[in-house]
């Protein structure tokens, strides 16, 4: 059987890792599990080629350099001490809830793969760290990384280059609604995994959180039709929606008289202005976190109105959108 993407990424995580030297691709395709799946050479260097370039994106530290003292064959690792968390100090209490967390995502058939890849490594000669194998590995939370089927088909969708269907919610307690998009990538920013692409009925650039992405993605279109735009940074993208503790961006929000202070306190300018022959302000607003911002506004109704970006303003209707079906959810329930 074919090896999964998510699972050849994983051992091709864990070889780079478990080597304090540089892999040649030769040898990458003939110890880690999931490249003998290609048919010739050609076919492996392309896949590597955008197994190395899906990693960059998940922000894992790939370092390119000789395979050896005297050669000029290229290889590949992962910076250890770039990659892996520095020293924790955790009370008595604190390391009993990490070990029922462990205990809890502990995932048999993960532990099984890696030590696999090991041995294969070892067998091809190349040196492991000891205390690597020992370690005990463990899957990532699912409430983290979202759906795993989910995960596996937005990857293959932008492995593709092929739009999808899918049904997310902004939040936990709210109804799942309908997205198309073009996916271009999938980042982690925080412990929390995204799906970075052009939202097509917004037709703007959206960020989806996997966890409230549902298990029914479906691609369609011809393959190769979706592209990443050149130079497009998608943890970037990532951080200017969470908000990093920088200023982002600007706002431009109208706010009717006498209405929405919370807005108010955090302009840095305001101009009177008569909107829909209603008196208010025109306030602008530097802005942290687009998502943050986006709920504030649209916890004003109609007393807010957002005039400049245009993606915030769409976030602030779609949020408007969702609340208003609840609503009708609920009313619907009170009736029957």
């Amino acid at each position: 059987m074919a090896t999964s993407k998510i699972e050849r990424l994983m051992n091709l995580v864990i070889a780079l890792l478990s080597t304090r030297q540089f892999l040649t691709a030769e040898k990458i395709r003939d110890s880690v599990a999931g490249y003998s799946d290609s048919a010739n050479y050609e076919a492996f260097s392309r896949m590597f080629e955008r197994d190395k370039n899906e990693l960059r994106d998940l922000g894992v530290p790939l370092e390119t350099g000789p395979a050896g003292r005297f050669s000029t064959v290229e290889g590949y690792r992962i910076n250890r001490n770039a990659y892996e968390l520095p020293d924790v100090d955790l009370t008595s209490e604190e390391s009993a809830a990490v070990a029922v967390a462990v205990q809890l995502w502990e995932s048999p058939e993960l532990i099984s793969a890696a030590q696999s890849a090991l041995l294969k490594l070892r067998a091809a000669g190349v040196q492991v760290d000891g205390d690597v194998s020992a370690a005990p590995i463990t899957a990532i939370p699912a409430r983290s990384r979202g759906s795993e089927p989910a995960l596996g088909k937005l990857l293959a969708a932008v492995d593709a280059g092929r739009a999808v269907h899918f049904q997310h919610r902004a939040a936990l307690n709210e109804p799942f609604i309908e997205r198309t998009v073009e996916p271009w990538g999938v980042v982690t920013h925080n412990g929390k995994w995204y799906l970075v692409g052009h939202d097509v009925d917004r037709d703007a650039v959206r960020t989806f959180r996997l966890s409230r992405i549902g298990d029914d993605v479906r691609e369609f279109g011809p393959v190769g039709a979706v592209h990443k735009p050149e130079g497009l940074d998608l943890r970037e993208v990532v951080d200017r929606v969470t908000g990093s503790g920088v200023v982002t961006g600007t706002a431009t929000v109208w706010v009717a008289a006498n209405r929405a202070h919370e807005l108010r306190r955090l302009a840095s300018s305001m101009t009177d202005r008569t909107l829909t022959e209603r008196e208010g302000s025109v306030l602008s607003i530097p802005v942290r976190s687009w998502e943050w911002t986006a709920r504030l506004i649209a916890g004003h109704g109609a007393d807010a109105l957002v005039l400049d970006p245009p993606d915030l303003r769409a976030d602030v209707i779609t949020k408007l959108q969702g609340a208003a079906a609840r609503s009708e959810i609920a009313e619907q329930k009170e009736t029957h």
